[in-house]
């Protein structure tokens, strides 16, 4: 049975039995979240500029989008702390066993939030449609859900998706394929419309209108590794973000290296003479700086787009 991508995906993902519905995403590929608790307070100075800009409201709300295992809405907490922090972390799974109990768990956002929400890889996972260009024009393309098998099928058509296209993804020459990110801009919107005052924060595997991959970027994760993208519900189905076109000329577009350099991650070495000095101290913040160095590594983490928008 033929379906777009866009259905494949929802499928595969977010129904019963689906792969959010029963994994963790930590059992299956690395986030910036498990690879250092520093990023976690990182995440928390961040929280505490947005604190003071909103003036240290009454309440202050941290939201942790697609949260796993909450680990990232738990190392808010410690590092923040305080009576006014709501800790709000939404996920489709369950809540994970020995979750601080001041941790709320939810499948939606609060419908007020003043203070920080961060989407660390969530709008990769929003599921869209894949377009290939044809003589005639951009057509669907459809997947077989249990083989991953994919033809071409009817001619784009809806008014919305060729203007986004248009605008944000044009396609170049017969064969060429784009992601439509509209959905995912829907969904940010969706988001931001939550906000009542703070910023928000999207942090994802992300191109510009520069760097557009002519073949796209579908592709599904399973134990560590990159597999094929065959929406069975056993794997991932992601896609990188079109994270301009999200944030149409608002808000600071940026990379994890350089957001995470302004907030004190910066992998320096500490000097050698605390090696004589403070052996164990020079020890310690040499594995601090190691973890540091990997969360900006341009080749790697750091290489994520971060999108900030604030209201």
């Amino acid at each position: 049975m033929w379906v777009s991508w866009r259905e494949a995906t929802r499928r595969a993902l977010y129904e019963d039995g689906g792969f959010y519905r029963e994994e963790r995403p930590s059992a299956h590929f690395r986030t910036s979240v498990h690879a250092s608790p520093l990023f976690a307070e990182a995440i928390a100075r961040l929280l505490a500029r947005v604190d003071v800009a909103l003036g240290h409201p009454p309440r202050l709300d941290f939201v942790d989008m697609g949260a796993g295992d909450g680990l990232l809405a738990a190392g808010v907490l410690a590092a923040f702390g305080g009576t006014r922090l709501r800790v709000v972390a939404v996920d489709l799974a369950p809540r994970p066993d020995g979750l601080p109990s001041a941790i709320e768990w939810a499948e939606e956002p609060p419908e007020e939030i003043t203070g920080l929400i961060v989407a660390n890889e969530w709008l990769d996972n929003v599921p869209l449609d894949v377009v290939e260009q044809a003589d005639d024009g951009p057509r669907l393309v459809l997947v077989d859900p249990e083989t991953g098998a994919e033809t071409l099928g009817p001619p784009l058509t809806d008014p919305a998706d060729l203007a986004w296209l248009a605008a944000w993804w044009p396609l170049p020459r017969t064969g060429s394929r784009a992601e439509i990110g509209r959905p995912r801009d829907e969904a940010w919107s969706q988001l931001l419309v939550r906000l009542t005052r703070g910023t928000c924060v999207a942090i994802d595997y992300a191109h510009t209108a520069a760097d557009r991959p002519e073949l796209g970027t579908l592709t599904g994760y399973r134990n560590g590794h990159a597999v094929a993208p065959v929406p069975d519900g056993t794997r991932d189905i992601t896609a990188h973000v079109a994270l301009d076109a999200c944030a149409r000329g608002e808000g600071l577009l940026t990379t994890q290296r350089e957001a995470l350099r302004d907030l004190g991650v910066t992998g320096a070495r500490p000097p050698l003479g605390l090696a004589s000095s403070d052996p164990r101290g020079y020890l310690r913040a040499l594995a601090r700086a190691s973890a540091e160095a990997e969360l900006i590594d341009p080749g790697g983490l750091g290489g994520f787009g971060w999108l900030q928008q604030v209201r």
